[in-house]
């Protein structure tokens, strides 16, 4: 039986910057599915500074190559994106790539060009370390306008019915959230990455589309 494959369209989380150790949530992710009998086969295809439009524009030509057999096309994408759209330009108070409205209307596009097509399901963003911004010494990213963009995620998802993990309040719950972070605050270290694996790995949306059990999913990489 040919096995399904996952699409993940994202940014530098995506891409796994700041996991020295095992390359992302998203490589920890496909290491781990590779050790289970019929699991999907997962391809990261994540671009550092990614925004939406961006993921927009690359989408189809990315998904439509990938279905590794003859007239196939993958089965699921899963879209990891917005935390570059949070940045303002300039000072705390700049021009912000996407207001949360935009970000919302132009995810709901997305989703309706995708969902025709293939099973999609949607992420939410990780917290920033405010403390050390600007990042690059010119973009100031906050924890109050990632929870915003969050929230329109969330919304335009549960307009058409289309999975969403939130991530942005439950790592904020967690003691250890600011040691997770790497020095520039807004990529993920290590733990942050391994944080997030363990999060996807336990989203019941994925497992049911991926057809594992949650606890087949934690298969331990030596890490």
């Amino acid at each position: 039986m040919r096995p399904k494959q996952l699409v993940v369209l994202g940014d530098s989380g995506v891409l796994g910057w700041g996991d020295r150790l095992a390359g992302g949530w998203c490589e920890r992710l496909r290491l781990s599915w590779m050790q289970l009998p019929h699991a999907p086969v997962v391809y990261p295809l994540g671009i550092r500074g990614d925004g939406l439009e961006r993921v927009n524009a690359r989408w189809q030509r990315e998904w439509a190559c990938r279905g590794e057999l003859r007239r196939k096309v993958p089965d699921g994408v899963l879209l990891s994106v917005g935390l570059n759209d949070t940045a303002r330009v300039g000072s705390r108070n700049g021009r912000q790539q996407l207001t949360p409205e935009a970000f919302g209307f132009g995810l709901s596009q997305l989703l309706d060009e995708i969902r025709p097509q293939a099973s999609v399901m949607v992420m939410g963003m990780t917290p920033v370390d405010e403390h050390v911004m600007p990042y690059a010494d010119f973009l100031w990213y906050a924890n109050t306008d990632v929870q915003a963009l969050e929230a329109e995620a969330a919304e335009a998802c549960r307009c058409v019915d289309v999975p969403f993990l939130s991530l942005h309040n439950d790592m904020l719950a967690e003691p250890d959230w600011l040691t997770w972070m790497e020095p520039d605050g807004i990529h993920l270290n290590s733990d942050g990455h391994s944080w997030i694996e363990r999060k996807v790995s336990a989203w019941p949306a994925l497992m049911a589309w991926a057809g594992l059990e949650q606890t087949q999913t934690s298969v331990p990489i030596g890490l």
